[in-house]
Parts: C-alpha cells; structure tokens; sequence
C-alpha cells in the first residue's frame, strides 16, 4: 500500500463504526468512512471536541452538524518533502469549506501520489530542454495540478465543473502559484482529449481521477465501469514519444489495483515501454496505527 504520511496539516486521528475522526490544520471533523467496518471505543478526547460532524442518512446523503467551525480554512502541503529549487518553494495551501456530501474541498490520501511524481518532474530532463507539460484530467479543486506546477510543469487543468476550476484557481492564488504556467479549463474530459489528438498536442505527464459517475457541461454521461477502457486509450494517445508518467487514481471498489494494472499494461507499456504499479493507497491512523485504505492508483513510469 501507498502511505500518504508525510503531512503535518492533516491526520486521521481515530476510526470507528463507520466514521473518521480527522484533524484539518486546528479543526477537528468527524465524516462516514465505508472502509471502517469495525467498531471500538470513542475514548480519543477529539471525538468530544469536534468542530464538524457529517451524519449520514439512511434515505442517502446527509447533513453537517457544526461546532465553531468557520465557513472556511486553509492547510498546507509540501510535496516530495522539501522545496524545489526551481521555484525557490513547494509549499502548497488548500482552501477547505464542508460543502455537500461530506467533502471539503481536498482528498489528502493524494498527497502520496503527489510526491511521486513530483520526484518525476523535478528528476526530468526533456527533450531540448523545454518545460515538462502535464495534462490533469477531472482535476477538482486542483492539488495534484500545484504540486506539478510547484514541480516546475507547464499544467493543462480540465474539469467540467466551473467552481471547481475557480476552487482550484483560488487554491493556486493561496499557494503563490497565480502566475504558474497553468491552463485553467472548464471542459468535459472525453471531448477534450478528443480534441487534442486531433490538434497533435503531446504530453510528458498525464493525470486522471475519474468519478464513478458524472455529466459533463451539455449533459455528457460518464459511467466508469463503461468509460474508463476506452477513455484510457484514448487518452494513451497524447502521450509524448519520451513521456514521463500516467496516473489513474480509483475510488470505484471495482476497480481494484489488479485491474488498474491490466489496463495500463494492456493500453500504455505495450506501446511505450516502462514499468506499471497499482496498489491501494491509504492514510496512517495515529491511534492504531492501522492504515485507512482509500482507494486505488495505477501508476506508468518510464
């Protein structure tokens, strides 16, 4: 398993019967967790100071109980552990606000993901020395965009949500990141891709987070177990002849780490070569010690 354990602003503190108890920056959240089957004592102090509560209901969805919780707050990340000399600073900052459906604006177990291919680009050497130019497929609020920029890439950031690309906009503002070489584009990710292969745009990185289900912005179906093959290889396409790096990153449960890989193997390292890892990727819970799973990464590197 991949171990997202390298923050400071961020920590699951507990886990029991169904739900997280989690530290963002000074405030403390409670949300369901489906991974958290088990059921143990709620003697953790933070189970009594929380400032956010996300109860589920049994019809679907839910609603927030808060408790001196601002409407919003930042945290902050450093990927790959140190800043980079080429930006002279690495140190990323997130807005966070509890908004529908338990979120808040930032998926940390992603910040494993974010060191490694940060590691990548700051590593790179392409062709004639130009910027290495990184393609953010259903990007949300934008972490894994900044880290690449932060990283010194030239970034394409799609989403077919308009306020999550302002999220991600005001997120790069809060970072010192708002005059990156950042593309900001509200677009559904299928057409996109299938607009650049045709325009004969390459890219040395490429990152997706598809949603198990989604629309784009004139009503585009997305459905994961249908979409994902085909936009895969797809998406394989605009790969550069000396690409860097592909990301998948899965919260489907049928999307297991096995099956990541087949498809990546199957659609990219038959064509370009280099390696191909899939695993679980999780966050630490400090008072187990246990690893939270959170989904799945599929990874192709040269």
């Amino acid at each position: 398993m991949w171990i997202a354990d390298n923050w400071k602003d961020y920590e699951v503190l507990d886990t029991s019967a169904g739900e997280k108890l989690e530290r963002w920056g000074e405030y403390i959240l409670v949300r369901p967790d489906p991974q958290v089957i088990w059921k143990t004592a709620h003697d953790h102090a933070g189970w009594k100071q929380k400032n956010g509560h996300y109860h589920r209901s049994s019809k679907g969805g839910g609603e927030w109980e808060f408790f001196d919780l601002p409407d919003e707050w930042t945290v902050s990340y450093e990927p790959g552990g140190g800043p980079d000399s080429a930006r002279g600073q690495s140190r990323l900052t997130f807005r966070l606000k509890p908004f529908h459906f338990k979120h808040t604006g930032l998926f940390p177990e992603q910040a494993v993901n974010w060191d490694w291919f940060t590691e990548i680009i700051r590593n790179s050497r392409p062709a004639a020395d130009r910027p290495v130019k990184v393609l953010n497929l259903f990007a949300y609020t934008g972490g894994a965009t900044l880290a690449a920029a932060a990283a010194g890439a030239h970034v394409t950031h799609v989403d077919a949500s308009k306020g999550m690309v302002g999220w991600a906009r005001e997120n790069a503002q809060t970072s010192g990141l708002g005059d990156a070489p950042i593309r900001w584009l509200v677009d559904d990710c299928m057409k996109f891709v299938e607009r650049e292969i045709r325009r004969g745009n390459k890219y040395d990185g490429i990152i997706m987070d598809p949603p198990s289900y989604g629309r784009g912005p004139k009503g585009e179906v997305w459905k994961i177990e249908e979409s994902i093959w085909p936009f895969i290889e797809l998406t394989a396409q605009l790969l550069s002849p000396d690409a860097l790096f592909l990301l998948i990153n899965s919260y489907t449960t049928g999307l297991q780490p096995a099956v990541l890989s087949y498809m990546m193997n199957l659609a990219i390292q038959k064509r370009f070569g280099g390696r191909v890892e899939a695993d679980e990727i999780g966050l630490p819970v400090s008072r187990s010690g246990l690893i939270l799973p959170c989904g799945a990464s599929g990874r192709w590197y040269r």
